[in-house]
């Protein structure tokens, strides 16, 4: 599966908009700037996208992304561990395993979970 990030959102402060990124670098706990929460990172399908508060938003389809669960989004040179699906809204939730710096129109690829692993 092969896509590109489309937006760069971080949430610094609860309750307040969000800011749009061009490009962020990419902590062991998460996006610099934004506020911690239950990830590190929260990415949704760009069809998804409207009116959620999401970090990044890529061209996956949804499916693609939950079928990734357990897997890895590599996303340019970051490395995130999908780790499930949120219970109030859409996309997944991520832990960062190579940080690094996100760009907007960088591509993005699933490698699902090994078999076993």
């Amino acid at each position: 599966m092969v896509g590109a990030l489309r937006e760069i959102h971080i949430y610094p402060v609860h309750g307040e908009p969000g800011q749009h990124l061009d490009t962020s670098v990419v902590e062991a706990d998460g996006l610099e700037g934004d506020r911690r929460k239950k990830a590190a990172v929260h990415v949704i399908a760009a069809d998804e996208a409207p009116g959620t508060r999401a970090n990044l938003v890529v061209t996956l389809t949804a499916d693609e992304l939950a079928a990734g669960i357990g897997g890895t989004l590599r996303v340019g040179e970051v490395e995130l561990t999908l780790t499930g699906a949120p219970s109030s809204c859409s996309g997944v939730y991520a832990a960062v395993a190579r940080p690094g710096v996100l760009r907007v129109g960088d591509g993005v690829g699933v490698t699902p979970r090994q078999a076993g692993a």
